[in-house]
């Protein structure tokens, strides 16, 4: 789940001049758009499970954590007070700027890619998530979806691209893509050198190309290794994201190789889709803003991230409290961890890793004093013999409680395992979205470790 956003880049700029202090909008994230609401640019930060805000110099002033927020890939402005924010799932979640869930909705894609504009909503395949191979699609299917502001599908914008083998279409087919208040659609695909502007009924107003070298050619499946029946497809992989800039022009993060190691922004006239500026990133994954003259400026996005101070009011509490029966029947209740550094885990009978994860758990527990740390697992199965076969198998040494099915409605995270760790007032430490194998738990230890060095 995890991507490094990369090394240290100088602030530098398009001209000889430096940004105008407290004038920067920013664009993109690492590979992520962002967005501009109130005044501030608002990115998802998928290796923290958050959204952030930036002022003007680029200083982290907001941030947004949720359990819906698993791992946010795309931010756009839905409307003037809330943020659409694309999950790497496909799923949609609009939040206020409060970070108060106003509605989420399941993708209409394998996986979706979002963006907003004027109050119409439109999806795409997702850049983000793409299946190796998926169903083929008929002719007429479209290539991008108009949703209501409830996220559901209300119209069709152009059609999908057939390759020469339709199991390949979702790759083809999937992009970036970026909406206009005039309702249109910009449009981008992920293995093309290609970049399309569409009316608001769908007409084509034009096509660029960034003139990238090599021969262009649909993705073809490659020999698998000896030995192996790994499928392995050859594909250039050129455009990632879109944003629309303050100054109006569009802004393009794509590639200059073919597997998207060696990242540019192209700077696209909306009128005539005219590239009137490029500027490659090399290897490294940026921060990229542009100021209030339309020079754009790099800034290492791991420095601006580590800069942010603590979220404003600090941590929140951990809500609903539950109240739950334990394997015999007893109500355990959330107050009755008071005290304790507290991990709560989200687990199913069902969940392959889970059944991974259980045993990570019960080492940490071991490793910490009863008195100072607690763990306690809240099965979500709906089958009681399944959950049960379950723990006999594994045996946690810490309690089992009984959801009964109910615990995803209840606290809305996006998939299972799902853990929240808690502070010894019973507020949120982190969240913790699917299991990330042993440097995980190590890291987890050690934040156990600081908390319960805390009085």
């Amino acid at each position: 789940m995890r991507r490094a956003l990369g090394a240290v880049l100088a602030v530098a700029t398009l001209g000889c001049r430096a940004p105008a202090p407290g004038g920067l909008t920013l664009l993109f994230l690492g590979r992520s758009p962002a967005a501009s609401l109130n005044g501030l640019s608002w990115a998802p930060d998928p290796d923290h499970s958050r959204v952030v805000a930036f002022d003007g110099r680029l200083h982290i002033v907001r941030q947004l954590t949720s359990p819906r927020l698993a791992t946010p890939m795309a931010a756009a402005p839905l409307g003037a007070t809330e943020l659409l924010i694309t999950e790497r799932t496909g799923e949609g979640v609009v939040l206020d700027t409060a970070g108060r869930p106003a509605r989420e909705w399941d993708s209409p894609d394998v996986a979706s890619l979002y963006a907003a504009a004027g109050g119409r909503v439109v999806a795409v395949r997702s850049p983000y998530y793409v299946p190796q191979l998926a169903d083929p699609e008929p002719d007429t299917a479209p290539l991008i979806r108009v949703l209501d502001t409830l996220g559901r599908p209300i119209a069709g914008l152009a059609t999908i691209r057939r390759p020469a083998l339709p199991l390949l279409g979702y790759l083809v087919n999937a992009g970036a893509v970026a909406a206009a208040s005039d309702g249109s659609v910009y449009y981008a695909p992920l293995v093309r050198d290609e970049i399309r502007k569409y009316g608001p009924g769908g007409e084509l107003r034009w096509s660029a190309k960034r003139g990238l070298e090599g021969t262009e050619s649909d993705p073809v499946f490659l020999p698998p290794p000896k030995g192996s029946t790994e499928l392995r497809v050859r594909s250039r992989l050129v455009n990632v994201a879109l944003v629309l800039g303050p100054d109006g022009r569009l802004y393009a993060l794509g590639s200059d190789d073919s597997s998207a190691t060696r990242l540019r922004v192209d700077v696209v006239d909306t009128a005539t889709g005219a590239i009137v500026a490029t500027r490659h990133l090399g290897e490294r994954v940026a921060a990229v803003a542009v100021d209030r003259d339309g020079a754009l400026a790099l800034s290492d996005g791991d420095s601006l991230l580590a800069a942010a101070a603590p979220a404003a009011g600090g941590r929140e509490p951990f809500a609903p409290a539950f109240a739950l029966p334990d394997l015999r029947g007893d109500t355990v209740t959330l107050a009755a961890f008071r005290g304790k550094v507290t991990l709560v885990n989200f687990w199913a009978s069902w969940c392959d890793p889970c059944r991974e994860e259980f045993p990570h758990m019960a080492g940490l527990y071991r490793e910490f004093d009863r008195k100072d740390v607690a763990i306690v697992a809240i099965s979500d199965d709906v089958d009681a013999g399944k959950m049960r076969a379950f723990v006999r198998q594994f045996q946690p040494p810490f309690p089992i409680l009984v959801g009964g099915g109910r615990m995803k409605q209840t606290y809305h995270y996006r998939g299972l395992p799902y853990s929240v760790l808690l502070d010894r007032e019973g507020r949120v430490v982190e969240r913790i979205f699917g299991f990330g194998g042993g440097e995980e738990f190590r890291n987890l230890h050690a934040t156990i470790a600081k908390e319960v060095g805390v009085p």
